[in-house]
């Protein structure tokens, strides 16, 4: 297998994780089998450095790269886990800030593509075990994992942690982890493992009952962030929203056995996250005037946060580019926009993307009215050739329509 067939046959794999649309409609359709199986194959990797779990609806992404950044700070070799990537694949796999390397990525699928073919591995289940791998050759001192999707049944769930976190519960992916939110919490609420802390990031009436039972049954001690970190930091992560994710972040490096963390590793690691683990998409400025914004938030929750940001800037128009993917429920998401936007409506380069026509059509019933575009650059470059330099432009609404503009 040449250098090129390897990542022509890792891209393929991604892209088929792609074109399923919804790939499994319930999480019951999903079990741990093949990944324990692919681990042990790989001579269980993951058992051969310490980890810190992060699971949630929002913020989870954030909180996990302010971990790595603190640990960094603190000396240690730190392995970062997350998904999905923006612009390439080995963005996932990071150690001490840097990628996994192309070489080591074409190595691993020249070894194991067999295996991953004949056991009809998943993309993500391949991916984690070539994190795990990655970070076991690299010696790592710790891995932070973020989890993909839920977490009972995620891939990433065969580890057991020093800390498990869960951010918060929000609406999202609803047609396979549940439609309430103590449904969903159950399903996040399966990477508490027993006799490990577990870090909550945010109460709510509905699903703190939940995690509450579960630490109970699994004799593990709960820690409520937003109680118990009171005490405010300075992060070079932008919206205000970061400061919901940094208590979970101090929270859960205070709990880590084995691992000297003083209150100076604490303020330069929150302070130097994006240097230090290259973290993208977060309420990142691209330019001032006039002044642009993109951010990955793509569910109800968490544009509440991005609008109610917004809300305290002060321009003459706000210009948004919106695309989407086709499982949110816009009926939910289009009312928390602003109706006194200009939108750029447009749909990202994947199978699962919400037509532009469709998103136009539901938002104009709620009198957010724009142009449909057939890209997201198209959309892009319309918005910053109407926009004056004291306006504003919003680029959102998905993961996949802000990697096209970074």
């Amino acid at each position: 297998m040449t250098r090129k067939e390897a990542l022509a046959w890792l891209e393929a794999q991604y892209q088929a994780s792609y074109q399923q649309k919804g790939a499994a409609s319930k999480s019951d359709a999903w079990d741990l089998t093949k990944i324990s199986k692919f681990a042990a194959y790989l001579g269980n990797p993951h058992e051969k450095f310490k980890s810190v779990h992060v699971a949630g609806t929002n913020g989870k992404g954030s909180t996990s790269h302010m971990i790595a950044s603190i640990l960094q700070e603190a000396g240690y070799k730190v392995g970062l886990f997350t998904s999905p990537h923006l612009k390439d694949f080995k963005e996932r796999i990071r150690v001490n800030g840097h990628t996994i390397a192309t070489e080591a990525t074409i190595a691993f699928v020249k070894h194991y593509k067999d295996f991953v073919e004949e056991n009809q591995l998943s993309f993500f289940e391949l991916t984690v075990g070539m994190a795990f791998h990655h970070f076991a050759q690299q010696n790592v001192d710790i891995a932070v994992v973020e989890v993909g999707l839920g977490g009972r049944l995620d891939s990433t769930n065969i580890i057991t942690p020093g800390v498990s976190v869960i951010t918060n519960i929000g609406f999202d992916h609803v047609k396979i982890l549940g439609d309430t939110l103590s449904k969903i919490a159950v399903e996040k609420s399966g990477i508490i493992k027993k006799n490990v802390p577990v870090v909550i990031g945010e109460f709510h009436e509905e699903t703190f009952p939940v995690f509450k039972e579960k630490t109970q049954e699994v004799n593990s001690k709960l820690y409520l962030a937003e109680k118990t970190i009171e005490k405010k930091y300075q992060t070079d992560l932008l919206g205000d929203y970061q400061q919901k994710n940094y208590k979970s972040a101090v929270q859960a490096v205070k709990l880590l056995n084995g691992f000297q963390i003083t209150e100076n590793h604490i303020q330069n690691g929150l302070a130097k996250v994006v240097s230090n683990t290259n973290l993208q998409g977060r309420w990142q400025i691209l330019s001032k005037n006039p002044k642009t914004i993109c951010d990955t938030a793509h569910n109800k929750e968490g544009l509440e946060l991005n609008m109610q940001q917004l809300q305290k800037e002060s321009f003459e128009t706000l210009h948004i580019v919106l695309g989407m993917v086709n499982d949110k429920n816009l009926f939910e998401i289009i009312p928390i926009l602003p109706k006194d936007a200009v939108y750029y409506f447009c749909s990202p380069k994947l199978n699962r993307a919400l037509p532009a026509q469709e998103l136009q059509k539901i938002a104009a019933t709620y009198h957010r009215n724009g142009t449909i575009y057939n890209s997201v650059p198209e959309a892009y470059e319309a918005a910053k050739k109407q926009a004056i330099d004291n306006d504003g432009i919003y680029i959102g609404g998905s993961n996949f329509v802000v990697a096209e503009i970074l």
